[in-house]
């Protein structure tokens, strides 16, 4: 059975009245976790394995403060301009998707940062060509009516009573076509995409929702979220691990340069660089750990600028890049693998080194040395290998 290609759309170009001093700026761009609302619920949507395309409705002035808030995320998504209603921002946003030919679209409150995958799956499964798919927790408060003088009028049977979440998921074409007929007809007063598809008599099913899956509405809920979002954090911080290797050959020459220091020797090692094996090896792990490609991809040696360059260049620029999405340094490892030159002289020279390339402490620090016991070509006194692990702490806590 194919499968079915789903689109997103993030409404967010709203202003927030109700979530405090305007000052603060639109409640889609304040903080909760040290990270901006809209930018957990984008990386909710583009790491779900059955979302092929993402589009975000924004407020036409809003373009700046939505880059500095998604981050890397704001280059993987369709930005389109919002309009003066919800319903209008999804419009806009359909049409910008009907070139993608989606076969169904959910869409979603931007400032619902708690929709987790199971809730998008359970959607996703709760539709079909004819029919779409409406998440809701049935109502558990008793419901009353108010008269026009503020006084109890009724209460209203909660029996069979719901309340409506997002995402809300529906047939693309089906969609397209009920915003299309409400624009045409001069409708704008629908305040979710489940009431124009039952305006327009699409069937939409229920499916369970989220209980966690609040809409942040007013200053108190963008505290409590931000209170929940950094006890999720401690308890599972984005610690991020990456690992390292480079090898390269002797050929004649008087020093080989290892982490920095040159160690006097009667051969160097071979490369385009001063081919440093552990700043090399140092290097793609860091780069590693934010997904940023490695040694090769930033300073290609086809590249004659690089011409036996100091290898700290490298280091260093992996460090800004790391420090550029607010990672944190926590350790790093490297092992040298030689039969010879000794290592064990210079270890806190390296340590040194390596000290002011990173910028933490000697203890945050380690190189070693080992033989490859006689084996292989660094056995054979060819060449020299590094191994280098680094570990970086970034912001936000691990993704569901």
């Amino acid at each position: 059975m194919k499968k079915m290609k789903i689109a997103a759309i993030i409404v967010a170009a709203g202003r927030g009245e109700r979530a405090g001093d305007p000052a603060d700026g639109p409640k889609q761009y304040r903080h909760i976790g040290g990270e901006a609302v809209l930018r957990h619920t984008l990386r909710t949507f583009l790491h779900h394995p059955d979302i092929d395309v993402v589009a975000i409705a924004i407020h036409p002035d809003d373009e700046q403060l939505f880059r500095e808030a998604a981050g890397e995320f704001a280059d993987r998504v369709l930005v389109v301009v919002g309009g003066a209603t919800r319903q209008a921002s999804t419009w806009n946003a359909l049409q910008e998707l009907a070139a993608h030919a989606p076969d169904a679209v959910l869409v979603h409150d931007g400032v619902r940062p708690f929709a987790d995958a199971a809730l998008i799956a359970r959607v996703v499964t709760g539709i079909d060509a004819r029919t779409g798919s409406l998440p809701a927790l049935a109502v558990s408060d008793t419901l009353k009516e108010a008269s026009p003088e503020g006084l109890v009028a009724r209460t209203v049977p909660r029996a069979g009573l719901f309340g409506a979440q997002t995402p809300q998921g529906f047939p693309f074409a089906l969609l397209h076509l009920a915003h299309a007929r409400a624009a045409g007809e001069g409708r704008d007063d629908f305040t979710d995409d489940a009431s124009i598809a039952e305006w327009a008599g699409i069937p939409v099913r229920l499916v369970e929702g989220s209980p966690d899956n609040i809409k942040l509405t007013w200053a108190r809920d963008i505290a409590s979220a931000d209170e929940k979002m950094r006890k999720t954090v401690a308890m599972f911080p984005d610690i991020r691990t990456g690992n390292g290797y480079d090898v390269h050959s002797f050929e004649p020459g008087d020093a080989v340069i290892l982490c920095g220091v040159a160690i006097p020797y009667d051969r160097k090692l071979s490369g385009h660089s001063d081919a440093d094996v552990g700043l090399h090896a140092l290097t793609d792990a860091l780069l590693a750990t934010c997904g940023a490609g490695d040694i090769g991809t930033h300073f290609p040696p086809s590249d004659l600028q690089w011409k036996g360059a100091a290898s700290h260049i490298f280091v260093e620029e992996a460090v800004r890049i790391v420090r550029a999405k607010k990672g944190r340094i926590a350790n790093a490892d490297i092992t040298l693998i030689c039969e010879s030159p000794r290592i064990g002289p210079y270890r806190d020279a390296m340590t040194k080194k390596l000290v002011a390339m990173l910028g933490i402490s000697a203890d945050r620090v380690s190189v070693k040395a080992t033989t490859n016991e006689k084996l292989g070509f660094v056995g054979r006194g060819e060449g020299i290998a590094a191994i280098a692990t680094a570990t970086v702490a970034y912001p936000g806590g691990l993704p569901e």
